[in-house]
């Protein structure tokens, strides 16, 4: 008598193995079955990817499918988990005889009737055990010098409990005293097994018995029946959902981007070719009237499309580069990292709502670039070929209608930063939200930018302060630097100035205000004659003065730039001068509003326009 253990406590009989290799064929058809099922469920599963659905849809789907396939799989992990551990088991007939059984003893002789009762012991020191297996014949009995085992096993396939009786040969039985395979475990909830040997038929006696199937044991708990019958709720709701968004979006025009296969950005096509060429296209189609700038991924996608061809400044927060977008030339600020504050700050100021002008810069994108070794952080704005009004005032001399023109739009361009714009209340479009009062805090002939008709726009919004009117309260940037020492206002210089004042901001840039129309003056031919250009204070304090050499000049002498003799004989400069001198006070009380400055400069350019066509 040849026996083996495996793990599972499985016993299979050498003289049995037809009947081994016949259930092993069975358990191999079955495991094949499950494996082709589950490739067709993943196959069914995998499909769904390829459907043009949105994003929620396919999430929801997926969620269905695992759930679905979970189920599935568990309901039948514990007949395969039974399988495995009882290859060898095969119902015979409803009696619950078994064609092999992992508790199964050959025997090479057949006793009495296994009717007959006796407690005494055999010779030879064998039990006689009462035996439901085929090779035991028609004589139900066995004879083993081991023990004798009653089992009771649920198969769940068939949704029924087998019982089986038989022998046990002591070579199995380790340790002899306690054997491990009559033990019972709370692994083994669909086999139970009582072994005996004190009497011949001893196991006929023996009570085994386990609890029938329910439906919480088949895998299928109130919990995951009520997760099925939500299924088709949840995935109608979600249809309804993705036809409701795409009839709300269908005809929306929009220019953003697709992504490539490898998932950049940069190579992408938008939406709308047609309608969206050119950089003024995109922010018309965009930004709905609200001037707040292009979406962010718009602007990520431009700032990754641009070639840079030649640098055209640099300064102390980094360079200034020329780049090229689709044909169209674009000025690219780079700053450094340590300076992140910085160009966070102006990226900020420049996507306030509603501040989009034709004399103010136009911001167009922001981006930040790592190469691996140090990381860009990029502003994308307008590009001027004419540069800024120093470099073009340091070359070039204007007429009176040109100085006109510039003074005019630089008194523009400020007035709106000045101004607020009250928007709707109680509603979250940025186009509605209104325009907060904004002071430049730095506005210098190198911050003006001269476009190509001649009028001006003002740049370099890194300092600007911005004032919520409803909440009374200032955003003041944490930057330290409080502007450029040669622009400072009297009040800034000695320390009077009132920080919680807004006003005291808007007052200061009215006062830089008059040095860079002194700086335009200078450079106006009149007759042909004119000044070579000059920064303010240039004859009184070094290039690069200190705040107390400021503080000596402006506050403490009271002194402004000189006023050529030339000016007073010209009307126009006349005028001009008047307004830079009540623009230049020392009490900033008295000075122009920017709104002021404009008016005058609109009726003088008008003068000058009729004069011109006369």
């Amino acid at each position: 008598m040849w026996l083996s253990l495996d793990m599972d406590d499985s016993i299979y009989t050498s003289n049995n193995k037809s009947q081994c290799n016949h259930h092993s064929t069975h358990h191999t058809n079955h495991h094949n079955h499950h494996r082709k099922h589950h490739h067709h469920h993943k196959y069914h599963h995998h499909s769904f990817h390829h459907h043009h659905f949105s994003f929620l849809s396919i999430f929801f789907i997926i969620f269905i499918s695992f759930c679905h396939h979970s189920l599935i799989v568990e309901s039948q992990s514990a007949s395969i988990s039974f399988l495995t551990s009882s290859p060898s088991l095969s119902s015979s007939s409803d009696t619950g005889s078994l064609s092999s059984s992992p508790l199964t003893s050959i025997t090479s002789s057949s006793s009495s009737s296994p009717s007959t009762t006796t407690t005494s012991i055999t010779t030879l020191n064998q039990t006689k055990c009462y035996c439901t297996l085929n090779v035991c014949g028609s004589e139900k009995s066995c004879l083993t010098d081991g023990r004798c085992y009653a089992s009771a096993q649920l198969e769940k396939v068939a949704n029924k409990i087998i019982y089986t009786y038989g022998c046990l040969d002591s070579k199995l039985l380790e340790p002899p005293e306690n054997p491990m395979m009559c033990l019972n475990t709370n692994k083994k909830k669909d086999l139970r097994i009582a072994c005996c040997r004190q009497s011949n038929f001893c196991n006929q006696q023996l009570n085994v018995t386990i609890p029938f199937p329910s439906p919480d044991t088949l895998g299928l708990s109130m919990e995951k029946i009520g997760l099925l019958a939500a299924i088709p709720f949840i995935s109608i709701c979600t249809l309804f959902g993705v036809c409701f968004v795409r009839k709300r979006t269908r005809n929306k025009p929009t220019c953003r981007y697709r992504e490539t296969e490898n998932g950049n950005i940069a190579g992408g096509e938008p939406l709308i070719q047609s309608n969206c060429d050119t950089i003024k296209e995109f922010i018309e189609h965009t930004t709905s009237g609200s001037g707040s700038g292009l979406p962010l991924l718009v602007q990520r996608t431009i700032a990754r499309q641009i070639q840079l061809s030649e640098m055209i400044g640099k300064g102390r927060f980094g360079e200034v580069w020329k780049g090229q977008w689709r044909g169209e030339s674009v000025a690219v600020k780079i700053f450094s990292s340590r300076d992140e504050k910085s160009w966070f700050r102006e990226v900020e100021i420049y996507q306030t709502a509603m501040l989009r002008h034709d004399n103010i810069l136009g911001f167009i994108a922001a981006d930040n670039k790592d190469n691996g070794t140090w990381t860009q952080l990029w502003l994308v704005t307008d590009y001027h070929e004419k540069g800024s009004l120093y470099d073009f005032l340091s070359k070039n001399t204007v007429s009176l209608n040109g100085m006109c023109l510039m003074a005019h739009s630089i008194a523009n361009g400020l007035a709106h930063l000045h101004m607020e714009i009250q928007g709707t209340q109680h509603t979250m479009r940025a186009a509605d939200q209104g325009k907060p009062a904004i002071a430049h805090r730095d506005l210098k002939s190198k911050n003006i930018l001269v476009k190509s008709n001649g009028t001006c726009a003002i740049a370099d919004l890194g300092l600007a302060v911005r004032y919520d009117s409803a909440a009374n309260s200032l955003d003041i940037p944490p930057n330290p630097r409080v502007g450029t020492k040669r622009y400072l206002s009297p009040e800034v210089l000695d320390e009077t100035m009132n920080p919680a004042n807004f006003d005291s901001y808007k007052k200061a840039d009215i006062y830089c205000l008059g040095l860079v129309l002194w700086e335009i003056a200078r450079r106006c031919a009149i007759d042909g004659k004119c000044e070579d250009y000059q920064l303010p204070y240039h004859d009184m304090v070094p290039s690069d003065p200190s705040i107390e050499e400021m503080k000596k000049v402006v506050c403490t002498d009271k002194q402004r730039p000189p006023i050529p003799t030339r000016w007073h004989s010209n009307e126009t400069m006349s005028i001009i001068l008047r307004v830079m001198k009540e623009c230049w006070y020392p009490y900033p009380a008295a000075r122009l509003t920017a709104l002021r400055v404009k008016k005058t400069m609109a009726s003088l350019l008008a003068q000058e326009e009729i004069r011109i066509s006369v």
